[in-house]
């Protein structure tokens, strides 16, 4: 899509939100060539790098309750139905996906919606079964702060250190190159919640 790559090309805090925004709904927007590179300017002066976490997260939240509030007053034919449409293919998207992130929703309870947004491929998609299954909103808007707030503050702490030691002509490549790294960041924090919720869990019964 053009006019993403005209916005990816021209970072500042407004397209920040916005990109993140799309990114939390299903435009296949990659919140890693946004955060880290903004991040990556940050450090160079052109930014505030808490600024930039906090927009990319508001831009998240907003689009995560679209997601959360379509969901909650449409119901999961019809979600289905876009999902196998014309349009979700555009979106890359299908059922199988948005039944994914409901598996994941199911298997974790409430704290999916924290340890979702961390998790590619679920991430963008795990505020549609909180809103199928009517959790609480404002619970949903915490943990998905939290969720969002620590993927995008792992982003921009890459993007930070980037700025050292990559010329920005290879930013996006090293971006990539670093993405396992990423990953195994992602998993110890999933892991992480994941114990911390059941141990917590399990000491209230």
């Amino acid at each position: 899509m053009n006019w993403i790559s005209s916005l990816l090309g021209n970072l500042n805090y407004g397209t920040i939100l916005l990109l993140m925004l799309l990114e939390s709904t299903v435009i296949p927007v990659p919140s890693e060539l946004v955060v880290a590179p903004a991040a990556y300017h940050a450090a160079g002066g052109s930014l505030n790098v808490v600024l930039v976490v906090l927009f990319a997260t508001i831009g998240a939240d907003l689009g995560a309750s679209i997601n959360y509030f379509v969901a909650l007053y449409v119901g999961r034919p019809v979600i289905y139905r876009f999902a196998n449409s014309r349009w979700g293919k555009l979106c890359l998207l299908n059922q199988e996906k948005v039944e994914k992130s409901e598996r994941y929703f199911d298997d974790h309870g409430i704290v999916a919606t924290l340890t979702g947004r961390l998790i590619p491929g679920i991430r963008h998609l795990i505020s549609l079964p909180a809103g199928l299954a009517r959790m609480n909103y404002w619970k949903f808007l915490l943990y998905t702060t939290i969720g969002a707030g620590c993927w995008h503050s792992i982003l921009a702490a890459m993007g930070w250190y980037l700025h050292a030691i990559v010329p920005e002509d290879q930013l996006e490549q090293t971006i990539t190159q670093y993405n396992h790294y990423i990953v195994a960041a992602i998993l110890a924090i999933v892991v992480f919640a994941i114990v911390w919720y059941a141990v917590k869990k399990v000491k209230k019964a």
